[in-house]
């Protein structure tokens, strides 16, 4: 299935947490937090402003990001676990 994020909403997949810290210690499933952190799947055409031009997004798709801890809508599409979030949800781009 095709997903197409309407406005300024981007679908955005977790990228998996570590299993271990870096002292060696293994982290259970039960203690472990939801990550921030996500790769930019696919976005939508932008927003509109008052005077009704297209403001294109500046995220695009291949990103990895870092957003807010409850952040998004979970969603699974195609059997994935995504979420959908506005632009405006994401706090930067990583490098």
């Amino acid at each position: 299935m095709q997903f197409r994020p309407l406005h300024d909403r981007v679908v955005v997949r977790r990228l998996e947490s570590e299993e271990k810290t870096k002292g060696g210690i293994i982290i259970p499933d039960s203690a472990k937090e939801k990550p921030q952190e996500g790769e930019i799947v696919a976005v939508g055409p932008g927003a509109r402003d008052e005077s009704g031009k297209l403001v294109a997004l500046d995220v695009k798709a291949g990103d990895r990001v870092l957003f807010g801890k409850w952040s998004g809508t979970e969603v699974k599409i195609d059997g994935q676990d995504l979420l959908i979030m506005k632009e405006s949800d994401i706090m930067g781009v990583v490098a």
